[in-house]
Formats: structure tokens, sequence, C-alpha cells
């Protein structure tokens, strides 16, 4: 059955209110690997109650109204979505702890043609409560694959950030526990490919992978130490295009680029020399 456009692109999200605490904001930042060196001062504050702070990308779970493609009303098989790319604005630093309020709407499906699959684009907004202050925006990139000729416009579609051609100017590695991806799913990405290994062999992996959101937060870790002083309130966007996945226990090598406040970046895991984010575009201040 082919994708409904119109129902597809006016999908009603409700406000979803998002209470979360001190040890919310610990358990996702240990879950990206965080406090890994137990004498970095500079990292301490992400994963201890005094002086707390919330990591940037902890935007990402805030509000999240879950997987909501595997609803049988969408008119999407759900074991063809794969994440595609990932952006986000931080307007205001988060705070360590609070309510937030999530709005989600879908903003445009690209039908790419028969047997070609559709791109779905989608945007939500994390508010304060208390202030009604715009915290962030997030927007994402769904690839649906093999659903499209439904009639859906074929664009315009996001141009990825270019890379340099020149040598990066500098590299951070940082390497993911074994367990990550079972610690990061606290955060609310239950998704059993993360976690089953009998989901993830019938997906095609040989053990569970890690949650591309997780990838992307440890690239986010490894800007803020190289680019921001660890200091959360100066970085101000991260974009970037997922290419393959990263199995837990694996080590995240992020290249960097930077020219003035903006910094452009990819990942490769050390161990298989497997780019898995690419395209990478970052604002610091």
């Amino acid at each position: 059955m082919p994708i409904d456009y119109d129902k597809l692109k006016n999908w009603h999200f409700p406000d979803l209110e998002h209470r979360y605490e001190a040890k919310d904001t610990i358990l996702y930042a240990l879950g990206v690997g965080c406090g890994a060196d137990p004498v970095d001062r500079t990292e301490l504050p992400f994963v201890y109650e005094d002086g707390l702070k919330a990591l940037p990308t902890m935007a990402v779970v805030l509000g999240y109204p879950g997987f909501w493609l595997k609803d049988p009303n969408t008119g999407v098989d759900w074991r063809k979505v794969l994440h595609g790319e990932q952006g986000l604005v931080i307007h205001k630093p988060l705070p360590a702890t609070g309510t937030v309020i999530g709005r989600t709407r879908v903003t445009e499906i690209v039908d790419k043609g028969p047997g070609k699959g559709a791109l779905l684009l989608s945007e939500r907004d994390v508010v304060d409560k208390a202030s009604g202050d715009l915290l962030a925006t997030l927007t994402s990139t769904t690839f649906i694959r093999g659903e499209g000729g439904f009639g859906g416009p074929s664009g315009p579609t996001p141009e990825p950030h270019p890379l340099p051609e020149r040598a990066p100017d500098e590299a951070v590695d940082l390497k993911t526990l074994p367990q990550a991806a079972l610690i990061y799913r606290l955060s609310g990405d239950y998704n059993p490919l993360h976690a089953d290994p009998d989901v993830a062999r019938g997906a095609g992996f040989e053990r569970p992978i890690l949650h591309g959101l997780c990838t992307y937060a440890v690239a986010g870790r490894a800007i803020l130490k190289a680019c921001c002083g660890n200091d959360p309130a100066r970085l101000r966007r991260l974009d970037v295009r997922f290419s393959a996945p990263v199995m837990p226990g694996e080590t995240i090598r992020t290249e960097i680029w930077r020219d003035g406040g903006v910094i452009s970046f990819r990942a490769r895991v050390v161990e298989r020399d497997v780019v898995v984010l690419t395209n990478g575009l970052a604002e610091v201040g």
C-alpha cells in the first residue's frame, strides 16, 4: 500500500511534556561515554550532581515522540526505515533539570521514485515549560527504503555540508563501552536492535549495534572537547549525515576542520577504518 502523502504530511503529534531529573541528565552523559577518565575535571560536570550541566546533544532525547512510524496507521513499513541525517540548533543551554515540551511536525515527504524510496523530513522544538523559552530545534531526515512512487514532490532535498579537501586540523579518539547501547537505551530509545542479539542478527548484524544518536553524541563530545573547552554554552549547532553503524566497544575518531566558528567534521571507527558519520557541521561561539 503506497504512502498517503497528505495523511503522513499532516500527522498529528500532541505536545509531549517531559520532566527530567539530575539522574536522567547523568545517565544520558554516561550512556555517551562521559566520565571514562575519573580525573578529567572538564567532564565531571556532566556526570556529577555538584555543578551539573547537560550535554547539548541531550536535546535529542527530550520531548521525543517515540518510534511513531511503527504505528500501522502511518502506512509505512517500519522495518524499511533508516535514520539518514540529524540536525540540532541550540537556542539556549539546556537546564540540568527541568520540564520541557516537545513539539514535533512533519515538514516534507520527498518521493525519490518507484523502488527508490522516500525521504521524510521532520522537526521538533524543545521548549522550557516554565519560561516558554525555545531551547532547541531538532531536524531529522528519515529514509524509507523502497516506498517511493506515491506521487509526492521530488524535492528539494537538504544539501549535505561539504567537507574541506585539506587534511583534518585535528582528531579526537573516544572509545565506546561494550555496554554503551544498553546504557544509552535507558534514555528513551528501546529499539531491540540495540539490545537483543537475535533481533540484530535478523537485521543482518552479527551483534547489537550502537544507536546512531549515541554515535552522534560521541562526535558532539569530541567537538565540545576540542573546540569549546567542554563548555556546553559554546556549542550552537551540530548537523551530521549517518553513513555506517558502530558496534559497542569500538573507538570513534572524530576528524575536525576549523574555519573560525564553523567546524566541519566526520567520524570513523578506528578498528575497521569505516566512516560512520560524514558531512558534519558544527557552529561554536
